[in-house]
C-alpha cells in the first residue's frame, strides 16, 4: 500500500509503513495549510491508517487532504513569533531567532496570549497547545506542559507576589503551580466539563456516555459517587473511552458492550467493551468520487427498528446494515454545497429516524436545510422553504406521538441572531407552527419529548433549560441548581424518569421528572420515593463527623406563594411528625430526616407498646420500617420505609 505526498516542490510514494514511522513534525509539515490543519494533523491520519490498512488506497491521503497540490501548500502555516517594545509600542523587535514551531499546529488559535511575570521583566510565559516559558526576555524557551495539565491553554494568573506561583485555565480545566511550572496540582471543583453530547443507555442501574470538548468520551454509572475519595482508592468512577474531542454516543439496545462513538469530523468507531476492540466505521467515497465532508459534531443515530442498522450524516447521509462495517449512500448531498474555511461547512448536523416507520427519516444541515425521506432515501423532499433561512439546524426530532409530527430548532447565534427559534409541524414538514412561545432571548441548541406525556417539552438554550408543558404554547424556567450556562443536549433515561442535560463548562447535571410527569396543572403531592432502613442513621464511626442524617424528598405543587404545614401519618394514622416550610408557587421539595416528633414519639409508643424505638447518637428518634403517609391538607402520598 503506497501513499502519494505532493507539495509546491516534490512528489514522493511512500509505504504505510514509512508513513507510519514518519515523525509527525514532518508529516505535518507537508500538510499545514490555512484551513484545513485542524481536521488534518499528522496523529489523526496515522489513526486512521492504522485502524483500517486493508481498505486503504494509494489515493486515499491525497483525498483526505482534499486536493493536496502546489496552490494549497504555496500558504503555509509558519511558527509564532514574540516581540516586545519598550516604548509604548511606537516600535517592536523580536526577542527570539526564527519561529515558535509546535506552539500550534495551524492557525493562531484564539487563545494564544502572553504573559509577563509582575516581578520579572525577563519572565514570559506564552500560551499555546502546549504552554512555554521563558526566562531570558524571549531569547529561548521551555515547555512546561507536564503529565498533569491538558492542552490548549487559554488563561494564566502570575501571582504578582510570589515568583512561581501559577494559575492555568486549559481545555481539560484549571491547574495550579507553585515552582514556576515545573510541576501542578489539577483543580476539579466546581467540575467544568464542557459536553457536546450526553447519552444513557437502557441497562437498570444504567450509564451515563458524554462526549467533551477536546477531552475524549468518558461513561459511569448514574448513581456513581461524584467525590474525591476515589484519588484515595485510584478508581474513578468515570471512564475514559477515547480521547480528541468526544462526539455523540450510541449504545446497542441487545447488548450494552457495543458503543458506537467517536471524534471530531466524523472519525467514528465501534467498540466492544468486552474485549476492547475498536474498529473505525467512518465512510470512504468510492473510488475517484470527491471526499465526504463531515460536521465538527457528526451525527449518528442507531435505527429504533434494527440495532444492527447506523445512520451517519456526513454532507450525505450515510446507511450501514451491519453495524457500520459496510456503508451505502442514501441520499446525494443534503446542504448547500461546500464553502471554503478553517472547518468543514455544508454537512448534516441532526438525524432523526421516526419510530413509527423505518425509513421516514429526517435531516437538518448546518446551512438551514431541513429535508425527509418517506422511503429509506428514495427520494428526499426539502421542507425548510417557510422556516427562516440559512441558520444552523441544531435539531430535527421525530415525535414519538404522532407519525406526521416533528420538531426543529434552528440557532443564529454564529450569525450574531439569538433569536429562539422552535418548530413543529403535524405533516411531515409541509407547514410549521412557530412554539418558541415565551422564551427569553437566547439561540436554542436542543428539545426532547418527553416519553410519557405528549405535551411536555424540554428545550435547552445557551442560557438555561426550559419545560414546557402544553406543547410549547409557554415555557417555564427549569432552574432550580442548574446555573446559567449552555444547555447543549439532553437525553432522558425512561425507566428511571431522569432527565440528563449536557452542560457548556458546567459537567452534567441530572433531575428527577416523575413530579412533571404527574403534574397535571393543580395542587399536588407527587410520588415519593421510598428509603431503605439502615442501623446508621444518625450515627458515625467518629465522634469528630458529622453524623449521617436520612433524607426523604417530598416534591409538591402549590398554587401561591404560602407558608405549608405536611404532616406525617404512620399506617394508622398516628401523627408521627409535621413540617412546616415557607413555599413559593410551582413546584417544591420538602426534606424529612424521617425522624419522630417527640409528642409523635409518644402517641406511637402508647399505641405500639412493644416497639423498640431507640435513640440515636444524635438525639433523634427514627421512624421503624412501614408505610406513611403524607398530607397538605387533603393532598396525600404515601412512601415506604423497607
Amino acid at each position: 500500500m503506497l501513499f502519494t505526498i505532493v507539495n509546491s516542490e516534490e512528489k514522493k510514494t511512500i509505504s504505510a509503513d514509512e508513513l507510519l514511522n514518519m515523525k509527525d513534525k514532518k508529516l505535518n509539515s507537508y500538510i499545514k495549510m490555512n484551513g484545513l490543519q485542524e481536521k488534518y494533523r499528522a496523529e489523526n491520519i496515522k489513526q486512521i491508517i492504522r485502524s483500517s490498512p486493508g481498505e486503504m488506497r494509494p489515493s486515499d491521503l491525497v483525498g483526505y487532504l482534499k486536493d493536496a497540490n502546489a496552490a494549497l501548500f504555496d500558504t503555509p502555516v509558519i511558527g509564532a513569533e514574540v516581540f516586545k517594545t519598550i516604548n509604548g509600542g511606537k516600535t517592536w523587535k523580536k526577542t527570539h531567532e526564527g519561529y515558535l514551531d509546535d506552539l500550534y499546529y495551524s492557525y493562531g488559535y484564539y487563545f494564544g496570549e502572553v504573559r509577563v511575570d509582575p516581578q520579572d521583566e525577563n519572565g514570559i510565559y506564552v500560551l499555546g497547545v502546549p504552554i512555554l516559558k521563558s526566562k531570558d526576555g524571549g531569547k529561548t524557551f521551555t515547555s512546561i506542559s507536564k503529565e498533569n495539565v491538558h492542552a490548549d491553554h487559554q488563561a494564566l494568573w502570575v501571582n504578582p507576589k510570589k515568583q512561581g506561583h501559577l494559575i492555568d485555565g486549559n481545555d481539560g480545566g484549571l491547574n495550579i503551580s507553585y515552582d514556576d511550572g515545573e510541576s501542578w496540582i489539577k483543580l476539579n471543583q466546581p467540575a467544568v466539563g464542557q459536553f457536546y453530547t450526553v447519552y444513557a443507555d437502557n441497562q437498570e442501574v444504567y450509564k451515563v456516555y458524554g462526549g467533551l470538548q477536546d477531552n475524549g468520551v468518558w461513561v459511569g454509572n448514574h448513581n456513581a459517587k461524584i467525590d474525591k475519595s476515589w484519588h484515595q482508592t485510584g478508581q474513578n468512577p468515570y471512564e475514559s473511552l477515547m480521547g480528541g474531542d468526544g462526539m455523540q454516543v450510541a449504545v446497542d439496545d441487545r447488548n450494552p458492550n457495543i458503543v458506537y462513538t467517536g471524534y471530531q469530523f466524523g472519525n467514528y468507531y465501534r467498540i466492544d467493551r468486552a474485549t476492547g476492540k475498536q474498529t473505525y466505521i467512518q465512510p470512504k467515497p468510492e473510488k475517484d468520487k470527491p471526499a465526504y465532508r463531515f460536521n465538527w459534531q457528526t451525527p449518528i443515530q442507531l435505527s429504533k427498528h434494527n440495532q444492527d442498522i447506523l445512520y451517519l450524516g456526513g454532507n450525505k447521509l450515510h446507511r450501514s446494515l451491519n453495524q457500520g462495517s459496510d456503508w451505502e449512500e442514501i441520499s446525494g448531498d443534503l446542504t448547500k454545497g461546500e464553502k471554503e474555511g478553517n472547518v468543514a461547512y455544508g454537512t448534516l448536523t441532526t438525524i432523526s429516524e421516526s419510530p413509527f416507520q423505518f425509513g421516514l427519516i429526517y435531516v437538518g444541515s448546518d446551512d438551514g436545510l431541513v429535508q425527509v425521506t418517506k422511503n429509506g432515501g428514495g427520494s428526499w423532499e426539502k421542507i425548510s422553504n417557510s422556516l427562516p433561512q440559512n441558520l444552523w439546524v441544531s435539531r430535527v426530532i421525530a415525535s414519538k406521538y404522532k407519525k406526521e409530527r416533528v420538531y426543529v430548532t434552528l440557532n443564529g447565534y454564529r450569525f450574531d441572531d439569538f433569536t429562539p427559534y422552535v418548530y413543529m409541524s403535524d405533516d411531515y414538514g409541509k407547514t410549521w407552527k412557530n412554539i418558541s412561545g415565551n422564551i427569553p432571548t437566547s439561540a436554542v441548541n436542543v428539545i426532547k419529548e418527553d416519553p410519557e406525556k405528549e405535551n411536555i417539552l424540554y428545550l435547552g438554550t445557551d442560557n438555561g433549560l426550559y419545560v414546557s408543558f402544553n406543547q410549547g404554547e409557554t415555557w417555564e424556567a427549569f432552574s432550580n441548581g442548574l446555573p446559567n450556562v449552555a444547555m447543549h443536549d439532553l437525553v432522558i433515561q425512561p425507566k428511571a424518569k431522569h432527565l440528563l442535560v449536557g452542560t457548556h463548562g458546567r459537567s452534567l447535571y441530572k433531575a428527577n421528572i416523575t413530579s412533571l410527569q404527574e403534574f397535571d396543572n393543580k395542587e399536588a403531592i407527587f410520588s415519593i420515593k421510598n428509603i431503605k432502613k439502615r442501623n446508621s442513621w444518625g450515627s458515625s464511626w467518629s465522634k469528630w463527623l458529622e453524623p449521617y442524617t436520612p433524607s426523604v424528598n417530598i416534591p409538591f405543587y402549590i398554587n401561591s406563594d404560602k407558608e405549608v404545614v405536611l404532616e406525617v401519618y404512620s399506617s394508622d394514622d398516628i401523627l408521627v411528625n409535621t413540617i412546616t416550610t415557607k413555599a413559593s408557587k410551582g413546584f417544591n421539595e420538602a426534606v424529612y430526616d424521617v425522624s419522630f416528633s417527640e409528642k409523635g414519639r409518644k402517641k406511637y409508643l402508647k399505641k405500639h407498646k412493644d416497639a423498640e424505638i431507640k435513640e440515636a447518637k444524635n438525639g433523634n428518634y427514627y421512624l421503624p420500617k412501614g408505610k406513611y403517609k403524607v398530607t397538605i391538607g387533603e393532598l396525600s402520598q404515601t412512601f415506604e420505609i423497607l
